[in-house]
This record gives C-alpha cells, sequence and structure tokens, in this order.
C-alpha cells in the first residue's frame, strides 16, 4: 500500500503578499519561493480575515471563522475549544508523525524551539538559519519514519525587529539611513506608544522610512534563501514530490502606511492580504495562478483533499480549494466578515469593491470610529468615504450584522470580538474611553518585551 503524502507548511508571520517578486513587488526579494511557485498553485487573492498571530493560526491550522474558533484577540486567554478539531489532531488519528516548530499548537506529537529573537554579536538576527538548525534535522528524523510526517514551521523573519545579517541589510538601500535633511521618521519615533520599541533595535538615530523598509524586504530575501535549504533537504531525501507543500502566512505587515507604523495592526489589506502557494505533483498542476477570493480557513479542507484524507463527521468553515484549482468554480466566498484585536479592536466586512472598518473602541491612532474605502478606486485605502457615502456605510453594515447572526445562530455562540475583556493586557482598565486614555497606556519597550507580547503562548 502506497504511503500517504507528507505535508510541510511553512506558516510565515507577518508575510505580506505585495512584498514576495511572485506577487509582483518590483524587489527581487523571494526568487527561491517564485521558483517553487512556478512548480504548483499561486492563489493571488487569499485573506487572512482574523488578525493577529493568534487567531490568525487558529484558522489557518482548524479550518474554521472566530465564532467557531472563539479566538479574535492577541493574547487570547484559555486555549482552543475542545470541540475544535486541529490539523495536527487529525493527522496523527490518521497515522501521520506530526511536529512543530516555534508555535506549539494544540496537536501536535513534538513541538520544538529556536531562537527566533535573539540577535547575533553584531546585533542581527539570523532567525531562518536557527530554524533550519532546528527544522532540517527534524525533517530528516521524520522522513527516515515509516510513517508519513505533518511539519509545521513558523519563520519569524518579517516580524519585527527587522534585523537581516549581512548582506541582506543593504541589499535593497544605498543612501544615507541617517540623512539629516530626511524627515520621513520624524512622526514614527514621535510616536509614544512604539517609539522606545523602535529606538531599542533601529541602529542609531535612522531619520530614512526607506531604509526601515529596506530592511523588512531584506529579512524577507534572506529568510527565501534559508528556505531553499528547506526544498534542498526535501530533493535529497528524495520527497519532495511525495509532500505536499504549502507557504502562507498568519498576517500581513505595516510599514509606513495608515500611521500604524512597522508592526501588523490595522485591517487594511497590507494586513490582510497573504500569499498562498501549494505545490503537489500528482494532484496540483504547475504554473497555476488563480485570481479567486478564499481565505486561511480553506487551507485545511484543501489539505485532506490533497491528503485523501475524509473527516465525515465533521464540517468545516473552509472548503477545499481544489474545485478553484479545477476549474469548477472562480471564486469562494467574495465578501468577508474581518476583525483586528492586536494594539486596537475594530472588525468590519469587505467586498470586492468596498472596505467598511467600524471600532469597537477608541484606538490609539486617533483614527475616525467608521472608515470606508473604494477598493476599486483607492487600493492603498487612503480616502475615506464614510462622511460621503452613508448610504454605503449602512447597506455594508446591514450585510456584516446579519452575517454576524447567521454565525451566532449556526454556532449557538457570541461573537467573541465583543467579549475580550483586558484585550490589550492592562488588567481592569476594560474598554479604552477615548484615544487619548489608549495612546497613554499602550506601551512597548524592546525586543525582548515585543516577543514577550507578540509571541504565540499557549
Amino acid at each position: 500500500m502506497k504511503r500517504k503524502p507528507n505535508l510541510l507548511i511553512l506558516g510565515i508571520d507577518s508575510l505580506r503578499a505585495d512584498h514576495m517578486s511572485c506577487y509582483g513587488y518590483p524587489r527581487l526579494t523571494t526568487p527561491h519561493m517564485d521558483r517553487f511557485a512556478t512548480e504548483g498553485v499561486l492563489f493571488e487573492n487569499t485573506f487572512s480575515p482574523h488578525i493577529p498571530t493568534t487567531p490568525g493560526y487558529a484558522c489557518m491550522l482548524t479550518g474554521m471563522d472566530c465564532f467557531n474558533t472563539q479566538i479574535v484577540a492577541l493574547r487570547h486567554k484559555g486555549g482552543l475549544r475542545p470541540e475544535v478539531r486541529t490539523l495536527p489532531e487529525i493527522l496523527k488519528e490518521n497515522g501521520y508523525n506530526t511536529a512543530t516548530v516555534q508555535y506549539p499548537f494544540r496537536g501536535f506529537d513534538k513541538v520544538l524551539e529556536y531562537s527566533g529573537w535573539g540577535g547575533d554579536p553584531g546585533g542581527k538576527m539570523p532567525k531562518a538559519e536557527n530554524l533550519n538548525k532546528v527544522a532540517i534535522p527534524e525533517l530528516d528524523r521524520m522522513a527516515d519514519a515509516p510513517e508519513p510526517f505533518f511539519l509545521f514551521l513558523r519563520h519569524l523573519d518579517p516580524h519585527t525587529p527587522y534585523l537581516p545579517p549581512a548582506p541582506y541589510e543593504r541589499i535593497f538601500y544605498h543612501g544615507n539611513e541617517y540623512d539629516p535633511e530626511n524627515k520621513s521618521m520624524e512622526p514614527v519615533m514621535a510616536f509614544k506608544p512604539f517609539c522606545d520599541y523602535f529606538a531599542s533595535w533601529l541602529p542609531g538615530p535612522v531619520t530614512d522610512k526607506d531604509y526601515v523598509i529596506a530592511q523588512y524586504d531584506g529579512a524577507v530575501a534572506y529568510m527565501d534563501a534559508a528556505i531553499q535549504s528547506i526544498f534542498t533537504a526535501l530533493e535529497a531525501k528524495g520527497i519532495l514530490d511525495d509532500t505536499v507543500v504549502v507557504i502562507t502566512a498568519d498576517h500581513g505587515e505595516t510599514l509606513y502606511e495608515h500611521e500604524c507604523w512597522f508592526d501588523h495592526h490595522g485591517t487594511y489589506d497590507n494586513v490582510l492580504h497573504v500569499p498562498l502557494i501549494i505545490r503537489y505533483p500528482e494532484k496540483v498542476p504547475a504554473g497555476l495562478r488563480l485570481s479567486g477570493y478564499n481565505q486561511n480557513w480553506d487551507i485545511v479542507p484543501t489539505i485532506l483533499e490533497l491528503l485523501d484524507i475524509q473527516v465525515s463527521d465533521y464540517q468545516f468553515d473552509g472548503r477545499s480549494l481544489m474545485d478553484m484549482v479545477r476549474g469548477e468554480t472562480p471564486h469562494h466566498d467574495t465578501e468577508f466578515y474581518f476583525t483586528e484585536c492586536t494594539w486596537m479592536r475594530k472588525h468590519g466586512w469587505r467586498t470586492p469593491e468596498w472596505k467598511l472598518i467600524l471600532a469597537l473602541e477608541p484606538d490609539f491612532h486617533f483614527k475616525p470610529p467608521v472608515e470606508l474605502y473604494n477598493l476599486l478606486d483607492d487600493p492603498e485605502e487612503n480616502n475615506n468615504l464614510a462622511e460621503k457615502e452613508p448610504e454605503v456605510v449602512e447597506f455594508l453594515k446591514a450585510r456584516m450584522e446579519a452575517h454576524i447572526a447567521q454565525r451566532e445562530k449556526a454556532t449557538g455562540l457570541p461573537n467573541p470580538i465583543h467579549h475580550q475583556g483586558d484585550w490589550h493586557g492592562h488588567e481592569g482598565i476594560g474598554a479604552f474611553k477615548s484615544s487619548q486614555q489608549a495612546y497613554d497606556t499602550l506601551h512597548i519597550g524592546n525586543p525582548g518585551e515585543a516577543a514577550k507580547l507578540q509571541a504565540r503562548k499557549e
């Protein structure tokens, strides 16, 4: 009897799709993943609707939305609902050996850690190399075992701090990052909640925002080169074509847009839009690019179809993307509900034309409580039309509220975005009463604290 395929998921933290060269970015940031994408299918419009890391991975690894997982906050307490089945649990029941590197999600046989946050003697962070030192020996071990394997890798290179080692720190930048005439970093360093954190890892008094963006791109390129070592290891073991390989992200990243400086809060498309690449020659044709809309909860049902595993007694919220691959449907849901509970608490509704964002409490950027963007005319979401288009606001709000009511009825569970308590990590404060209170309360001070706050804790 033929052994079932292996599964490798690269769940890359904070990788925005539009900064990958295979998604049209003009800088050659991902040449190895670009080549890999030509051997499988690339989905151009995949969205992670629940921001940030904790709900993003929960959807990715369960095939469920936030109503079923009941997870929307970065600092979610209480673990995952026992009624929800996880991908590693399902695969373990079907004879798979499972392991995860850097993400201790429920159901994995083995959890490995690596130095994702520690710097080298020069102050740079070789995150991807440190991951490879742990992941490749584990990959070799699992490949030599009689059982098929599921290995999940959480790369951290695109996550702040952006500190790629040489030569990647200057591969996309040739200038003077300390130019006193450049004032682009002044608003960044004046933002009190984050300024101490930025000062703790940005070298010296950096004045040029483009230098910082180049560090993000350099970190992505450095990670891409290290990921090639993973592909090479699969080839060396002779199992590349016998392994379903998935490349995706829990969310994207904000660089200089929307005043959400160098982080991944907010529900603009630079955070919601994530890459999705799947390679498995036996069932996935090479060189396919699909523009159809889908969400990251579709990943689990897709994987189970590729692995030929039936879960007949269980209903996922997502559905297999193989119907799009086979040309049976152009899209999955083109409209969807999204949430964010990182440093702000918001939710909204996105269609191919419109984006509605509603604040559930005042945020520390002093943004208006209602934002409306025409994504066709204004894809970068810079022109808030909420006051000019009140009828569109009400129409989208009604669509969103109908969806929430339907999901609450279907699951018998409340919308979790409304029940987060001290989601911001400050016990006893509750919901912020004003933007000034939020601004004065929230603070990130150094990389160690950022690692503690932003890294997933089970």
